[in-house]
């Protein structure tokens, strides 16, 4: 990519005023109101809050996925008007290819853009390699547990130049313990490669274990209620007592925002 002047004198992701409507049967729903939001080169953002506040549908705009209703977002300064190769998705249903090994999924974009043979080796076995996947890179995805196919997800947006990892709650389906391990070991990638990732989730410890900022989201519609920069030391111990501390602060203003919610709809 050649975006080396662009990014001395842009954010990476700029989100101004973004609006979404879907319409429905009955009439329009409007998922996001006056989103407003930069994110810099290297930034882990976590986009957190309660089902229906529209973390997702934000997720699929920046991906070029859906379109805004209204506003704007931009990369690097550049509207984005679709999907592109320097933002890469990340699901939590790893969205891998059954019919491709381990080395042949990560090697997928490489290979559509046209780079050689030789290249695209290089390229799938470094990033085989980076996720610790080397003795398994002639398995297939059938043959790998939960985290070892997400590791394979991300080797393979990292593999396609992706400078941006959006992800959209990349660990709900993985047991507790894999959980852990996985976002230890996407930390670990992110501090290697410098990426910019927008990280989707429902857990609020998960969010003060990964981010830099944590930007809470409310529902119906959604809006960015607080942006908040985590400032603990990495590696971050949940049992702390300042861990304990930030995690406490962001429940209370997701709950607080919940039942004051369901109040106003009690007494509409």
């Amino acid at each position: 990519m050649n975006n080396a002047g662009m990014k001395a004198t842009h954010p990476t992701l700029t989100i101004n005023h973004v609006a979404k409507y879907f319409d429905l049967k009955g009439g329009s729903v409007e998922a996001l109101r006056d989103i407003n939001l930069t994110i810099n080169k290297g930034e882990f953002v976590c986009l957190i809050g309660a089902s229906g506040c529209g973390k997702s549908t934000l997720l699929r705009i920046i991906a070029g996925f859906e379109k805004a209703s209204s506003g704007t977002v931009e990369m690097y300064g550049a509207s984005i008007t679709g999907p592109g190769p320097e933002r890469g998705m990340v699901f939590q249903d790893f969205a891998l290819f059954p019919w491709l090994t381990v080395r042949q999924n990560i090697g997928f974009g490489p290979r559509q853009r046209g780079l050689v043979k030789d290249k695209v080796d290089e390229i799938s076995g470094r990033y085989t390699e980076m996720v610790e996947l080397a003795k398994f890179a002639n398995y297939y995805p059938s043959q790998l547990s939960g985290g070892m196919k997400q590791r394979v997800a991300i080797a393979r947006v990292l593999a396609n130049d992706a400078d941006i990892l959006l992800m959209d709650e990349p660990f709900g389906a993985l047991d507790a313990l894999t959980r852990e391990q996985m976002q230890q070991e996407l930390l670990d990638i992110w501090q290697r490669t410098n990426a910019t990732v927008v990280f989707v989730t429902h857990s609020v410890e998960e969010a003060v274990v990964l981010a830099d900022r944590v930007v809470v989201m409310t529902a119906g519609p959604g809006r960015i209620e607080d942006d908040r920069r985590i400032d603990l030391v990495r590696p971050r111990e949940v049992s702390a007592m300042d861990f304990n501390q930030v995690r406490r602060d962001i429940t209370e203003h997701i709950t607080s925002h919940l039942t004051t919610a369901k109040t106003v709809a009690k007494a509409a």
